[in-house]
C-alpha cells in the first residue's frame, strides 16, 4: 500500500463488552453501576449521536453479550470454551453464575445489540473475543483461542451476522491464523506511539501516555497493514479516554483538542485516524464526555462534507481482495 491513501479517512471502533472487561481483575461489583449506566443510558445516546451525525462505527461486541441466557452443563460453565490459564485468574468463568438479560444485566446484551442493528445508519457489528480472553498472554493456547472466536461465530451467524472486524481484549494481539480460519479480514492493532507497545514499561507508559493527552499532543495517524496472516492490521490512534480514576483531572478538552488534530492530519495526509474506545468510556461525567464526543463527530462530518474525509468503518477499509 502507497504512503497515502485518494482521502483521508476517519474510522471508529467501540469495545462493547459491558462487565466482561474488568470481570478478571475486579469481579462484577466494581464497575456494575458504570456498566448499568451503559445500558440504561449511554447506549442510546451513542446510537442517536451516530445517527444525528451519519457516522458508521464498528462495534466489536464480546460474544456472550450475543446471548439471550445461559446455564452450567453438568456443572460446567461454558462447556464450548476452552478456558484460559491466565495466572491472575486461574478460575476464568467464576463470576458468570448464568441466567438471562432481564437478571443479570452486565453480563447479557442481545437487545442492545439489536439496538446497534437498527440504527438508522448502518453499523458494523464486530468481534471482542467471547468472554474477554488475553489472546497475547501465554496462558491463552491456540485451542482456547479457537474455542472462543468459533463460538462468537457460531452466534453471530444465529442473529443473521458475519464478523469480519475483531479488536483484541486489551489490544493484546494472537492467534491470527484462528482469526484468518475464521473468515475475520482485519484487526485493530495497538497504535505506533513506543508506549502502546506489548514490552512498553506499564507505569513509566501510561505516564507518558498521560503526559500526551495533557498536551494535547497530535496523535498518530495510520494506514492499514498487511499482515503475514493474511489479516489487515488498523492500528488504533487515540483512545477517548473515561473520566475515572487519576484521568478525571484531565480535561475533556484536551482529548477533543488531541482528536481535531488527528482528524485535520488524516485529511491533509491521506492517512487513517483511528478513534476508539469503550461505550463505558461514556458513564462517568457523560454530559461533559458526549459533549466532548460530538465536537469530534461533527468536526469529522464536516470535513466529510468538504470532500476532505471519509468515514468508513473498520471493513471498509481492508482493499479488495
Amino acid at each position: 500500500m502507497s504512503e497515502r491513501l485518494e482521502r483521508g479517512v476517519f474510522t471508529l471502533s467501540l469495545d462493547f463488552e459491558l462487565i466482561w472487561g474488568t470481570l478478571d481483575l475486579f469481579g462484577p461489583e466494581a464497575f456494575r453501576q458504570a456498566c448499568e449506566f451503559e445500558r440504561a443510558q449511554v447506549v442510546d445516546r451513542l446510537l442517536r449521536l451516530l445517527a444525528e451525525l451519519e457516522i458508521p462505527a464498528t462495534w466489536c461486541v464480546l460474544g456472550h453479550l450475543f446471548l439471550a441466557r445461559c446455564a452450567p452443563q453438568d456443572g460446567r460453565r461454558h462447556p464450548e470454551i476452552v478456558p484460559p490459564q491466565h495466572a491472575w485468574c486461574p478460575d476464568w468463568f467464576q463470576h458468570d453464575g448464568g441466567g438471562d438479560e432481564s437478571g443479570q444485566p452486565i453480563f447479557y446484551g442481545r437487545s442492545l445489540v439489536e439496538k446497534i442493528r437498527s440504527c438508522p445508519v448502518s453499523q458494523e457489528i464486530g468481534c471482542h473475543s467471547f468472554s474477554h480472553v488475553i489472546f497475547g498472554d501465554r496462558g491463552c493456547s491456540r485451542e482456547t483461542a479457537r474455542s472462543e472466536v468459533a463460538a462468537c461465530v457460531r452466534l453471530a451467524r444465529e442473529l443473521g451476522l458475519e464478523l469480519r472486524s475483531f479488536a483484541f481484549p486489551r489490544n493484546s494481539v494472537g492467534h491470527l491464523d484462528v482469526l484468518r480460519e475464521h473468515g475475520f479480514r482485519c484487526y485493530r492493532g495497538p497504535g505506533p506511539r513506543w508506549y502502546e507497545r506489548d514490552d512498553a514499561p506499564g507505569a513509566l507508559g501510561r505516564l507518558a501516555h498521560l503526559a500526551d493527552v495533557l498536551s494535547a499532543a497530535e496523535p498518530a495517524t495510520v494506514l492499514p497493514e498487511a499482515t503475514e496472516s493474511g489479516l489487515w492490521n488498523i492500528p488504533g490512534s487515540m483512545i477517548y479516554f473515561p473520566m475515572h480514576g487519576v484521568r478525571r483531572y484531565v480535561p475533556v478538552s484536551r482529548r477533543v483538542a488531541r482528536a481535531l488534530k488527528g482528524l485535520r492530519a488524516a485529511a491533509a495526509g491521506g492517512r487513517v485516524f483511528h478513534l476508539w474506545f469503550h461505550p463505558t468510556n461514556l458513564a462517568d461525567e457523560a454530559d461533559a464526555m458526549f459533549a466532548g464526543l460530538r465536537e469530534i463527530l461533527a468536526q469529522a462530518a464536516r470535513l466529510r462534507a468538504e470532500g476532505a474525509l471519509r468515514i468508513l468503518p473498520m471493513r471498509d477499509l481492508v482493499p479488495a481482495a
